[in-house]
Order: structure tokens, then sequence, then C-alpha cells
């Protein structure tokens, strides 16, 4: 059995007034689970560049990438997904404002949300580290290990 190599992605530390920006990325509500935004990286395009595209696809925010906190790996043991997430810190450039007309081209993103660190601790997410990188110590770089994806 051929092993397929792990799906490589990048993720926003995005916050503003305190608050962390999440979005719920399964259609129609499949799920409550809500994470960073960001997605597949693309060959040819830096890390940097390519979440730029992913979280304007996701929230229309245009922002800029600062250092990288936090390497997140996880996997669907049902069906051999495993996925690497690269996570920096990033600020929006303008208008932190989503406009709730917005939809991804993929009409994946079905919420938003800026959350506190409180409001954070009581909400389904992933990965289970987020809360400590997005409001933790802004100078570490942290290592996840492989978690079981959740729905």
């Amino acid at each position: 059995m051929r092993l397929k190599s792990p799906r490589v992605a990048v993720r926003a530390i995005l916050k503003h007034e305190g608050r962390l920006l999440l979005v719920n990325a399964y259609p129609d509500g499949q799920s409550a689970l809500m994470c960073a935004p960001g997605g597949g990286v693309e060959t040819g395009a830096s890390l940097p560049d390519n979440l730029r595209r992913e979280v304007f696809e996701e929230t229309g925010l245009h922002i800029t990438v600062g250092a990288p906190c936090l390497v997140n790996e996880f996997h669907d043991p049902a069906s051999g997904f495993h996925q690497v997430d690269i996570y920096f810190h990033c600020v929006v450039d303008g208008s932190a404002q989503v406009d709730p007309d917005w939809k991804d081209k993929e009409a994946i993103v079905s919420e938003w949300r800026w959350v506190t660190a409180a409001e954070l601790k009581d909400m389904h997410h992933k990965p289970d580290s987020l809360r400590a990188v997005a409001f933790g110590d802004a100078g570490a770089v942290m290592y996840d290990p492989l978690e079981e994806i959740v729905r």
C-alpha cells in the first residue's frame, strides 16, 4: 500500500482588538468546529503568499503575514487524511470587518467569528493549542504533535 504525502496548509493567527478570527469551514453547518482561517498551499507561491490568498478567499480581508508561531499536524484515521498546518501571526490591513454576505469561491466557509480568549475556551475548535498560541507568549514557536481531527 502506497502512503500519501501529508497535505501542507497555512493558517493565520489574526487578532484585532484582543479578539482572534475563527472560521467554520464545514459547508452547511456539518460541524461546529472552528479554526483559524487559511488552507492548502499551491506550488510555486511562498507560504505567506498562499496565506494572504487563503485569508482573502475565506474572509475578504487583506493581511500582513508575520512570523511563524505553530506547526500543527492532524489526521482523520477513517479517511487517512493527514495535514500539516503552519501558523503565522498576522495583522489586518484596513478594515477588520468581514462582510456578512462574503462568499468564499469554494463555498466552504459558513461562519466567521472574532472571539476572545474566554470565548475560545468554551468553543469547539482545533488545534487544541490554538488558545495558547493566540493569547499566550507571542514570541514562542510551538509544535503541536499529531492529533486526531474530531468533528
